[in-house]
């Protein structure tokens, strides 16, 4: 998020995924609100970006948000999508990938840093919707996780995508190779470009299948929504190769 509006959406999306409610500052006096706002100004100062290298890790705190953002900027200008596997993070290079795993269960999943935040203590990461929807962690709201860095952040690591950058629609990720390879044949008839792409997060294998090579975001979107209407679970993707 940008400024201080961004500030203010870290403190509200942090709330909500802890169920802390809100208090108001009406009948409060002189020192005690002049404590609040200072403390809560120190709190929402952006911290320098730190050097990074492959492999980094780092084990606290996670929550998500979702909705009540969904639209809206991020602080690296992107429109903030949902249902896309993004995440805020407080001093990493915007644009920087890193894998979460929920140390709850073992699941884990790849994301792009495009946000900052969380500044609350002990939360290390603030991941979307979809992110969390795959991590399992959206009836908890807070779970303990590992983050790790898989790919660094490309260009002058604002977030933003490069002219260069190209764009696929993900259909679906499996453990088993041979159920990635059976959505592949179904799909093959239908439309160009359906490949099964073998990712290595942690311990874990995942065959993704992919669908297309776009130049541009709005002709990987058109054929986001044309899968959907199959009834196919789909997520726009940079490409990676």
């Amino acid at each position: 998020m940008n400024g201080d509006q961004g500030c203010v959406n870290d403190a509200k999306r942090s709330n909500r995924a802890s169920r802390i409610p809100h208090f108001t500052f009406r009948n409060w006096q002189g020192p005690i609100v002049t404590s609040l706002v200072v403390a809560l100004v120190a709190s929402c100062a952006r911290p320098p970006v730190r050097p990074v290298t492959l492999g980094s890790a780092d084990v606290g705190l996670a929550s998500w948000y979702g909705r009540e953002f969904h639209g809206r900027r991020t602080s690296s200008g992107e429109v903030y999508d949902m249902h896309q596997l993004t995440a805020a993070h407080r001093d990493l290079p915007l644009g920087t990938w890193i894998t979460g795993t929920n140390l709850d269960n073992g699941r884990s999943v790849e994301v792009r840093v495009n946000d900052r935040g969380p500044f609350v203590a002990e939360r290390i990461v603030d991941v979307s919707y979809g992110a969390g929807r795959l991590l399992g962690m959206i009836g908890p709201g807070v779970v303990p996780v590992r983050i790790a860095v898989t790919r660094l952040a490309t260009g002058d690591g604002g977030g933003t995508l490069g002219p260069t950058a190209r764009f696929t629609v993900q259909v679906g990720s499996f453990s088993s190779q041979e159920n990635a390879r059976a959505l592949e044949r179904s799909l093959a008839d239908g439309f160009q470009g359906v490949e099964v792409v073998r990712r290595v997060v942690g311990a874990d294998t995942y065959y993704r299948v992919w669908v297309g090579d776009f130049s541009l975001w709005a002709d990987a979107k058109a054929m986001a929504e044309k899968l959907a209407r199959q009834g196919l679970s789909v997520l726009i993707l940079e490409r990676d190769r």
